[in-house]
Order: C-alpha cells, then structure tokens, then sequence
C-alpha cells in the first residue's frame, strides 16, 4: 500500500460519519461539488482582496484564503465518496466533477496569482503561473489517456498534494508573514511551495505521457 491508499482509507475512516450524514439527508454528490466550487471561488476573492489590501491586512487575508483552500479540499473527497456509498454515481456525476475540480484549481492559483502581481514579486507570478499550467497539464494527459482507454494515475503531483500544498503554504504566510523576524524570509512560505507544484505538476505530465507512450508502443 503507497503513502497515498493510506492516507485515503485514514480520511475516509474520519469523514464517513459525514458522509452516512449527507446521505440520509439526500445531500447529493453533485451539491457537494457545487459547493467546494463556491469555496474555492471564495478563497479566490479572497487573495484579490489581499493584494488590493495593506500588508498586514492582506497578508491574514491570504492566511484565510489557504484555510477556506484546505476546508474545500474535504469537499472534493467528499463527494466521490457519497456517490460510491450512497450508490449515487452517474457518469454526468464524474464529468461534472472533474470539470469542476479544474476550475476551483484554476480559481486559487489565479487568485494568487493576482496577489502576486499586485504586489510585484514577479517570481512568486511566474513560479504560480508555470504551477497553473502544470496543474492543468496533469489533468489533461490523464483525461486525453482515459479518452483513449487507457490507465494514467501515475506521477507525484496530482490534485490532493497540490491542494494541500497550496493551502499550507497560503496559512503559514498568514501566520508568520506579518511577524518582523519573518518579513524579509515571508515569501518564502507561497513561493517555496508554488515553485515545488511548478516543477513537480510539470514532470508529471511528461511522466504520464512517457506512461502512456509505453502503453502505445506498437500502435
């Protein structure tokens, strides 16, 4: 068993109560990913009132933005999990969550994006900007493969590590940002963690797609 089918079966151990919770209410998955959507869009405004905001202000803005990131990253387990044990799964159900789950990523790293460029740090917006494109180039390599009949989950930096990565270092900048012993190392805590998601989203979209040459080797 990897890292990542140990820490899925631990979250599901926690999160079932929730979810038996949702089902019984008729809470379906399609509401649940609306609502880590709505979440993420939130998160999103508020890092662009960060950057419009002064230092401090905005930098406990940023700090609530990773805490709302990571809060609908629960939602995003969520509502695959309802549909598998509510017996709810549907094949629009899958495709509006993959759709959905591109455009809340795409809303955050824009969101700091923003941030970023309103207050000229241009390494913290081209590193964003490169994990924005590597986030969206992981998913498109798995769907064109799944297009195709294939299997492609391989790679490090797929949507939870990305998530919660973005979502750690957004909360500790929040935390530590606004201390004057951490002022001058504070970017440190979104740049670190963008510039690992650009390397690493990157590489595993080639990766996936060397997977997938394999597989296609002869046809």
């Amino acid at each position: 068993m990897n890292y990542r089918d140990f820490l899925q079966k631990l979250i599901y151990r926690i999160i079932n109560p929730l979810v038996h919770g949702m089902i019984r209410v008729g809470i379906t998955p399609n509401v649940i990913t609306t609502t880590g959507l709505v979440l993420n869009a939130l998160a999103a405004v508020l890092l662009v009132c960060a950057g419009l905001s002064p230092d401090d202000t905005g930098q406990r803005l940023v700090g609530w933005a990773g805490g709302v990131i990571l809060f609908a990253g629960l939602f995003d387990m969520m509502d695959g999990r309802v549909a598998r044990v509510g017996n709810m799964s549907t094949t629009f159900g899958a495709l509006y969550d993959s759709v959905l789950d591109r455009y809340s990523e795409l809303l955050t790293l824009f969101g700091l994006c923003a941030y970023f460029s309103w207050n000229a740090y241009l390494l913290g917006f081209v590193l964003t900007a490169l994990a924005l494109i590597g986030s969206l180039m992981v998913s498109y390599v798995r769907a064109r493969a799944e297009g195709l009949g294939l299997e492609c989950k391989v790679g490090l930096m797929q949507r939870p590590e990305r998530v919660v990565l973005t979502a750690a270092g957004a909360i500790l900048y929040g935390i530590f940002a606004s201390s004057c012993a951490m002022r001058e190392v504070g970017w440190l805590f979104l740049t670190v963690p963008m510039g690992l998601i650009a390397l690493l989203a990157n590489w595993t979209a080639f990766v996936r797609l060397r997977h997938c040459r394999k597989l296609l080797r002869g046809k």
